[in-house]
């Protein structure tokens, strides 16, 4: 494994969907617009803008349709929507969205209680969603979650995590993002997972999407970097708790992301004083002080 840094590093902005969708207070929908547009805006080039489920599990997202409509979409911008199942791609394809994602688990307990299905069964359901998607021409991302660990099995396998992976990447998806989703990871057991990962993956199609819950998640993001990942999730302003772990923190703040890739002169297209006003601007919105740090140093509450 090489320990050089990426020259260039493709930051994957997931506040408007993963970040927004457990919030209890419904967002209004002009606002979700008004942040898409300030995070294309401050340079960012894949923003997942929403989520093609049942608004009757995801009541936040039931506007998706409404937010693709409404965003300016900027040139060579990725605006990526969840697409769980062959109803959400059908929502996806009208909303004219550029990429879609599926997700899968690394931890059957996990698969087992989130939807109520094997790992292999999640897997089949994405199939027919796999198959449309490519034939419409539409990108599929895949996530894996658990990738460090469970909050019912606890530790898990890399070569659990690389098992999955290999199997998203066969069924088509370009590029995988490996989550750790209880945030429980350490840059040692990252390097490790994504080493094993990297056997069955090209390391030009791994991202990373690390939670902060234990305030590792800088410090995972620069192992995976060590590595040669070039492809890193984040949230602007933090958005998005982890519902496993009570009154964690969940994603790792863009900002603060963008920060380190700075300090490590590292290229990302990426405005910080733009992304720092994108943060705060979601911040009122929804009357929460941000979790962002660097943001927080820079006198926003």
């Amino acid at each position: 494994m090489s320990m050089r840094l990426p020259k260039f590093v493709r930051m994957v902005e997931v506040g408007p969907r993963d970040g927004l969708q457990n919030e209890k207070q419904i967002v209004p929908t002009e606002v979700k617009i008004g942040l898409v547009d300030r995070l294309t805006d401050a340079g960012l080039t894949v923003v997942e803008a929403g989520s093609f489920v049942s608004p009757k599990w995801v009541p936040q997202m039931a506007d998706t349709p409404d937010v693709f409509a409404g965003i300016r979409r900027g040139a060579g911008v990725r605006y990526a929507a969840l697409t769980p199942n062959a109803k959400g791609l059908e929502g996806a394809l009208a909303a004219k969205v550029d990429e879609v994602a599926v997700f899968g688990a690394a931890s059957e307990s996990f698969s087992q209680k989130n939807i109520n299905c094997s790992i292999a069964e999640s897997l089949e359901r994405f199939a027919p969603v796999m198959e449309a998607a490519k034939a419409q021409g539409l990108p599929v991302r895949g996530y894996v979650s658990c990738v460090l660990g469970c909050p019912y099995e606890g530790e898990i396998a890399p070569a659990a995590v690389a098992d999955v992976a290999d199997k998203l990447l066969a069924m088509g998806c370009y590029e995988i993002s490996l989550g750790d989703t209880i945030g429980t990871g350490t840059p040692a057991k990252a390097q490790a997972m994504i080493a094993a990962v990297a056997e069955r993956v090209p390391m030009g199609k791994i991202a990373v999407h690390f939670h902060d819950t234990y305030g590792q998640a800088l410090a995972n993001i620069l192992a995976a970097l060590e590595l040669g990942v070039a492809v890193v999730d984040s949230s602007v302003a933090g958005l998005g708790g982890c519902p496993y772990a009570k009154g964690a923190s969940g994603n790792v703040a863009s900002e603060d992301v963008l920060y380190m890739l700075n300090g490590l002169g590292i290229e990302t297209g990426v405005d910080l004083d733009k992304l720092v006003a994108a943060g705060a601007y979601i911040s009122e919105a929804i009357a929460r002080p941000t979790a962002s740090k660097v943001a927080r140093a820079r006198g926003c509450a």
